[in-house]
């Protein structure tokens, strides 16, 4: 058993400022000497990012379905060992979704602190932290945040429109330099932003002129083993594209290959780089569609990577890498451009989005979990392998694509759903 004081930040709708009240909290309490690892619930890579930079650590997925609730134990109890405070930034709405926010919240014990945001309105506040403290047995609602308050004395009369179990943990003021620039995707990604680290201090120098200073309570982490990883990856080096245009990775994904045995070797197909040798390669999803001279023009690495997948080694193009994966990719004003031609097909980018929802596939290798979102419709001529299913549901079930050892769809796979199906996509 391992404890450490910890907040699951969540909010009554997306929009509200959770990533931006996380990131002042993880930034604050980072320059008070503490050490603090934040999580993301639900698939995202972008909000990692930010708050990567905020805490200074890397930030891992918790999530009751994709990762699995032994997963999501075993990273809690590991990062209860080297924290100070850990911090859960939520999904959607505290009560949206299967599993939603409050189902891993009462799942794991942790305490809410619920982010409202107060730009329209007053002792309303109050009834509103009211209703997300009593909606659902078993939720601990520890405190409440308001976000965009227009002065002290607003942020007065939302404090005191709160019950006397419901504690003020702190604000953020409605001011320009505190937002976090958007895109179509989310946030735009961290390493695009000079002046990121610059925003996160006034993200959190104006925490610092509301905030509660004390700890949430120490939570108890009950110990949890890591999920086994075959040693299947011992000696294989795999090529993996890291750079603008592919910056969608999962560092637990990295995590398990390295744990695997494999060699990681990095490089940024928009800068131009050859294909390192390798035996197997992983092109991740990103923002392509950005970048569409640059890649275009590295013909080089289409020829490697073509010669790549027809010699039988193993690649895996995910979502941003299946775009690049086609013939052609076009972008939101019409301009298109040729990719890598692995597979026979184009795609065009949408001005909303496409498809949105979990993923599980089951392959030849097992079965794995993940997610899509995207923005692009791809007309590929193709026969697909598999077909994904969404566990609530929803439209959303993308096709995955085989030739050779290459495996394309638009899923973000989690490779630690099932470790054994994962190391087999890079070495069969």
């Amino acid at each position: 058993m391992r404890s450490c004081p910890a907040l699951l930040v969540s909010a009554p709708a997306s929009g509200q400022g959770k990533t931006s009240v996380t990131a002042a909290l993880a930034r604050w309490h980072l320059r008070q000497g503490r050490r603090v690892r934040v999580f993301k619930t639900g698939p995202d890579f972008l909000d990692p990012m930010v708050l990567e930079r905020a805490s200074g650590a890397a930030v891992q997925q918790l999530d009751l379905w994709m990762c699995g609730e032994a997963d999501v134990r075993a990273r809690l109890y590991a990062a209860a060992d080297e924290a100070d405070l850990i911090l859960v930034e939520g999904v959607m709405g505290l009560f949206d979704g299967e599993p939603s926010s409050a189902d891993l919240a009462i799942a794991l014990g942790l305490p809410v602190l619920a982010v409202i945001d107060g730009s329209a309105m007053a002792q309303t506040f109050g009834a509103l932290a009211t209703g997300l403290a009593r909606y659902r047995d078993g939720l601990k609602v520890h405190g409440v945040a308001a976000n965009r308050i227009g002065s002290a004395h607003h942020a007065r009369l939302l404090r005191e429109s709160l019950p006397p179990d419901l504690a003020w943990l702190g604000a953020l003021p409605r001011r320009a330099e505190l937002a976090l620039p958007e895109r179509h995707l989310g946030l735009v990604a961290a390493g695009e932003l000079d002046d990121l680290d610059a925003r996160l201090d006034a993200l959190a120098d104006a925490w610092g002129e509301h905030a509660q200073t004390a700890l949430p309570p120490p939570l108890a982490f009950p110990a949890a083993a890591p999920l086994a990883v075959p040693r299947r990856l011992d000696g294989w080096r795999i090529a993996v594209a890291r750079d603008a245009g592919f910056c969608f990775l999962y560092p637990a994904n990295l995590e398990l290959l390295r744990e695997a045995g494999a060699e990681l070797r990095f490089f940024s197909p928009v800068a131009g780089d050859a294909l390192p040798e390798c035996d197997a390669a992983w092109l991740p999803g990103g923002y392509p569609e950005l970048h569409l001279e640059a890649l275009s023009n590295n013909t080089a690495l289409h020829a490697a990577l073509c010669a790549h997948r027809d010699a039988g080694k193993p690649l895996l193009a995910e979502c941003g890498g299946l775009l690049f994966a086609l013939e052609t990719l076009t972008d939101r004003d019409g301009h298109g451009a040729a990719m890598a031609a692995l597979l026979p097909g184009s795609a065009v980018m949408q001005r909303r989005f496409a498809a949105l929802g979990m993923q599980e596939v089951s392959l030849p290798e097992g079965t794995l979990r993940g997610h899509s979102f995207h923005y692009a419709r791809a007309d590929i001529a193709a026969e697909p392998l598999a077909t994904a299913r969404n566990p609530n549901g929803g439209p959303t079930a993308e096709a995955v694509y085989r030739d050779r050892a290459m495996t394309a769809s638009f899923v973000h796979l989690y490779f630690a759903s099932n470790p054994e199906a994962a190391t087999r996509l890079f070495r069969p």
